[in-house]
């Protein structure tokens, strides 16, 4: 049997956390032949909850799983990690603006970015999941100057199933015939889920569905603003989808994405499609051996080019906000 993966996540005992470690031990993120030791990171008040954790999945008895390791120590928790999934954030309360949200987190992933700088493997991939990712993601990785700026994403990908998902829908499809769809951007209620650039059934999304309106007034709205109708609906933010969408993404960075298709990536922006630099934007991606290629030759439209100007300049607000924990 292969050596194991060493997979750090943080906020292990929160909502998404516990939605997401007993797939981890199953084997879904790197195959049914990949061993994987877990090491969960928690705040100190919440390990008693963490020990709760640990025992289910000792109780689980999943034959993938080859140890479990607890701690509120970063450090401890990033020593030889060869996947960091960085879903512990602080949530945003009640009158917090997206600045104050930042404010309170950015100095979370500051300590996060230099844990791993020291001790994460040579081969270390980190996700941002915690809020707002894209920046979050940015101040870690800026913290993190021995680590390659392309080892670390932002995760649009629940904004890209959702996407997919409404696509399909509408058109009376299932979700598998809706391939190449891009969520453009920032995580966060600026994204511009793209449907022109998406196909139905191998045909243009817009023919198929055959409704402009619809597209720009209905499934842009309700993709940005999804996560909101969750929290409406149920009281509580996305946990069961954004577990399920941290699968997807890292899956398809370690397995590769299907020929002809596409997901959405948020990477280490060089102005590709006329985006801002040096931040993290969410583009279309295709991965193979691991390393993800931004596509290129896209057209887009004068209404693509405004959508993605819009959440760029978000994008460049929330790096400014974050300079004060930026070296």
């Amino acid at each position: 049997m292969n050596a194991p993966i060493r997979v750090a996540l943080t906020g292990a005992a929160g909502n998404i956390g516990y939605a997401l470690v007993f797939r981890i031990a199953n084997g879904d993120l790197f195959g049914p032949g990949q061993p994987v030791q877990l090491r969960l990171l928690e705040i100190p008040p919440a390990m008693k909850t963490l020990e709760g954790v640990a025992m289910e999945l000792e109780d689980g008895a999943f034959p993938l799983l080859h140890d479990v390791i607890l701690t509120d120590d970063a450090r401890m928790a990033f020593d030889g990690a060869n996947w960091a999934l960085l879903v512990g954030a602080r949530p945003r309360g009640k009158g917090m603006e997206r600045a104050d949200l930042l404010g309170a987190n950015a100095p979370i992933f500051k300590a996060q970015g230099a844990a791993l700088n020291e001790r994460a493997a040579a081969d270390i991939r980190v996700v941002v999941v915690g809020n707002p990712a894209n920046t979050n993601c940015l101040v870690a990785q800026r913290n993190a100057p021995d680590i390659p700026a392309e080892r670390f994403t932002a995760m649009t990908r629940l904004d890209h199933n959702r996407a997919k998902s409404q696509l399909a829908k509408k058109a009376g499809v299932p979700v598998a015939e809706v391939t190449r769809v891009t969520v453009w951007g920032n995580h966060s209620g600026t994204q511009y889920p793209d449907a022109y650039h998406a196909l139905i059934g191998g045909r243009p999304a817009p023919e198929v569905i055959g409704d402009e309106y619809w597209i720009r007034e209905v499934f842009i709205p309700t993709v940005q603003k999804r996560g909101s109708a969750v929290i409406e609906a149920r009281g509580q933010s996305s946990a069961g989808s954004a577990a399920n969408a941290l699968i997807n993404h890292v899956q398809s960075w370690y397995g590769g994405t299907p020929a002809g298709d596409w997901v959405s990536m948020a990477v280490h922006s060089a102005g590709a499609y006329g985006a801002p630099e040096g931040v993290f934007f969410s583009y279309p991606v295709t991965i193979r051996d691991g390393v993800y290629q931004i596509v290129e030759g896209l057209d887009l439209s004068p209404f693509d080019r405004e959508r993605l100007r819009i959440t760029g300049e978000e994008l460049l607000q929330e790096r400014q906000d974050a300079l004060q924990v930026l070296p």
